[in-house]
């Protein structure tokens, strides 16, 4: 049996630039989380040098790149930025 994905919360900046994207953009969005929620730690550490930092990752698809962070206790991630360079 696979374990429950985590929850996604988006923080207000990455929630604003959600917001801006158009709908392609948005969808791509909602696919990436979904794979992070189904595996967190299944994209690349946001910054390999940070020993304490493994916890905050990063996921990029073409022009859309997506920063999360892994809340263990919480069981849940929470969306800090998305940039797209559309």
């Amino acid at each position: 049996m696979n374990p429950p994905s985590y929850a996604v919360r988006v923080s207000a900046p990455a929630a604003k630039a959600l917001d801006s994207l158009p709908e392609h953009a948005v969808d791509t969005v909602w696919d990436i989380l979904a794979a992070a929620a189904a595996d967190p730690w299944g994209f690349q550490q946001f910054d390999a040098d940070d020993d304490e930092g493994e916890d905050v990752r990063y996921a990029a698809v073409g022009q859309l790149s997506v920063t999360y962070w892994i809340n263990r206790p919480l069981h849940s991630l929470t969306v800090l930025n998305i940039i797209w360079l559309g």
